[in-house]
C-alpha cells in the first residue's frame, strides 16, 4: 500500500491543507513528508504560526509549479485589534503603547481603508523571514539589532470592514503576492492614530484554490489509510 502512495505523490500532486493554528508552514510539510514517505514536498506561500487557512502543498513534479501558485492573488479574513501595537505586529509578542480608541467612529474606520486600497508602498515587518545580507531579519530583530527594510509596491484590490466591535475590527482583504497583512494591521492602526495589531488571520483563497476545498491534516492522514 505504501508503494502505491509513494508512486502517486512522486509523480506529483497538489494538496490543499487548512493549516492548524500554531503550526508553522514547515511543520505541515514535515508532517506530510513523513506520511507519504517522499522528500520532494513544498508549499506555495508561508503562513505565520498564528494564522490558519489555505496552504497549497505540492509534491513530486508539481513542486515546479510552486512559484506560479505563489504569484497568484490571495484573499484573507481576520481581525485587527486597535488601541495598542506589538513589536511583531501580531500576537507573537505582547501589546504595548496603549492608547484610547473609544472616540473612533465606524465612519472613520471605513474611510481609513481607502488609503490602503490600490497600489501602495508597504514596509515588511522586521519580524519576517526576509533575508538581509544572507540572514533572516527576524533573527537580527530578536538579537536587538537595528533592521531597516525598504518599502515595496503591493496591490490591495479589496479592503472590506466586515464587523466592528471595538477594539476589534474584522476585515476581508484581496491582495497581491508579497503583501504582509501584519504590516497592513500596524499601518491601519497608525492611520487611526491609536495603533493596531493583527489578532486573527485566515487565508481563504490563493488564485482559484479556495479554503472550502482544503482538508485538515488529520483528514488527510485518515484518507491515506482508506
Amino acid at each position: 500500500m505504501e508503494r502505491i502512495y509513494k508512486n502517486k505523490y512522486d509523480e506529483g500532486q497538489v494538496i490543499l491543507i487548512d493549516k492548524p493554528l500554531e503550526w508553522t508552514s514547515f511543520d505541515v510539510i514535515r508532517k506530510i513528508r513523513n506520511l507519504i514517505k517522499i522528500k520532494k514536498v513544498g508549499h506555495a506561500g508561508t503562513l505565520d504560526p498564528l494564522a490558519t487557512g489555505l496552504l497549497i502543498v505540492c509534491t513530486g513534479r508539481f513542486t515546479k509549479k510552486i512559484n506560479e501558485y505563489m504569484a497568484r492573488e490571495k484573499e484573507y479574513t481576520g481581525t485587527i485589534t486597535i488601541g495598542a501595537v506589538t513589536p511583531t505586529y501580531d500576537l507573537e509578542s505582547d501589546p504595548i503603547d496603549f492608547k484610547e480608541y473609544a472616540h473612533i467612529t465606524p465612519e472613520q474606520i471605513r474611510a481609513a481603508t481607502e488609503q490602503f486600497t490600490g497600489e501602495i508602498m508597504q514596509v515588511p515587518p522586521i519580524h519576517s523571514a526576509i533575508k538581509v545580507d544572507g540572514k533572516r531579519v527576524y533573527e537580527l530583530a530578536r538579537k536587538g539589532k537595528e533592521v531597516k527594510l525598504d518599502a515595496r509596491l503591493i496591490t490591495i484590490k479589496e479592503f472590506e470592514i466586515t464587523s466592528i466591535d471595538l477594539p476589534k475590527i474584522d476585515f476581508r482583504v484581496v491582495c497581491s503576492t508579497g503583501t504582509y497583512i501584519r504590516s497592513l494591521a500596524n499601518d491601519f492602526g497608525a492611520a487611526l492614530g491609536c495603533g493596531g495589531y493583527l489578532s486573527k488571520l485566515c487565508r481563504t483563497r490563493i488564485g482559484e484554490f479556495t479554503l472550502d476545498l482544503a482538508e485538515s491534516l488529520s483528514s488527510f492522514e485518515q484518507n491515506l489509510a482508506i
